[in-house]
């Protein structure tokens, strides 16, 4: 009888274990979850080989790498930036050569002298020439010559660069020509206001280089040069029974946007008499004939050009600008047309009949 259940205990426990394992094969699997999905997912991704290329570069860090300390100088402002020599005779004259020697050789006539105890009358006016107008269109005559550009900012800056001709300050509203400035100090003002940016160094990423750059945002466009002041002196001779008009100074003048308004600024001075050599070489836009133009020095002298007073020593007991007298501008360029016909006629009162 024992046998016999030990028998069976055995027997029931195969079955059972049989049972057990075709179990395994019988049913389906389990359908695992989004999230099972999603961690088996992640875990394969985490445990995925990383192929790493041999030899790779690596960053040599150099400890004796120092700071530096650079500045911008990039010139900025679009003028004189396409000054490129013709290869080839630009001009189907037989006399004429890629330099141009006519042009280039062309000196301004000397002036007559004039003598303080000849003068009768003698005032200074200043004025201003606006480029916008039809008869002053030639002053921002958009064109490149072998000389670069044409327009009258771009000359005078070429005066300074390549001429020697001394630019002034005009902080202050000065005028009388005391303080030079450098041709740096010039292409600043083109540039902007200064600022400072740190840039990570190339040797050693733990150290910061420190550069110098312009903010453009206050930098003037080349088309907003379009005005230019003039400093004048009219002197009645008494020795030629004429009236004189000499130019003294010549200052260009931006228009800057601040906060969405236009606002002048005088950027320099440049001595007018120190300038005629270097007007006297370069040519002025004719729209109607090209093989008759004249210089830059002839349209001064001529006074080729239309120009309205914005200052004068007439009944100016306060030295202020007529902007600051009368607020209507109408009412200026009637005070201004006022002062011209005032000089006028101080001439005409001479003559006698």
């Amino acid at each position: 009888m024992k046998n016999f259940q030990l028998v069976s205990a055995f027997v029931f426990c195969g079955l059972l274990v049989v049972m057990t394992s075709n179990a395994q094969f019988t049913y389906g699997a389990k359908k695992k979850t989004a999230a099972a999905v999603q961690t088996d997912t992640v875990v394969k991704q985490k445990t995925a080989p990383v192929n790493v290329t041999p030899n790779a570069p690596t960053q040599v860090v150099d400890p004796n790498a120092k700071p530096t300390k650079s500045i911008d100088t990039t010139v900025i402002g679009g003028y004189n930036s396409k000054a490129k020599k013709s290869l080839r005779s630009n001009y189907a004259f037989f006399s004429e050569t890629n330099t141009r020697k006519m042009v280039q050789e062309r000196v301004p006539l000397p002036y007559e002298k004039l003598r303080e105890e000849d003068a009768l009358f003698s005032e200074f006016v200043w004025e201003e020439i606006d480029g916008r107008e039809k008869i002053n269109r030639p002053f921002v005559y958009q064109a490149y010559d072998d000389n670069g550009d044409q327009r009258l900012f771009a000359i005078l800056l070429r005066a300074i660069e390549k001429d020697g001709v001394v630019p002034f300050s005009a902080e202050g509203g000065d005028d009388r020509f005391t303080t030079p400035i450098s041709l740096e100090e010039v292409n600043s003002m083109l540039k902007g206001s200064l600022d400072t940016q740190l840039v990570q160094n190339v040797d050693n990423p733990n150290i910061f280089d420190t550069t110098i750059i312009y903010n453009t945002k206050l930098a003037p466009n080349p088309d907003s040069i379009y005005t230019y002041r003039l400093k004048e002196q009219y002197v009645f001779d008494n020795k030629t029974s004429r009236m004189y008009c000499r130019i003294i100074g010549i200052a260009p003048i931006a228009s800057i946007m601040i906060n969405n308004k236009p606002v002048k600024r005088t950027l320099f001075w440049m001595y007018y008499p120190e300038l005629r050599a270097s007007l006297a070489k370069n040519e002025v836009y004719n729209p109607r004939n090209i093989s008759s133009r004249i210089t830059w020095e002839e349209l001064f002298e001529s006074r080729y050009f239309n120009g309205y007073i914005v200052k004068s020593t007439l009944d100016n007991y306060n030295d202020k600008m007529l902007n600051a007298l009368y607020k209507d501008p109408t009412k200026r360029l009637i005070e201004g047309d006022k002062i011209r016909q005032k000089i006028f006629d101080y001439e005409q009162d001479r003559w006698v009949y």
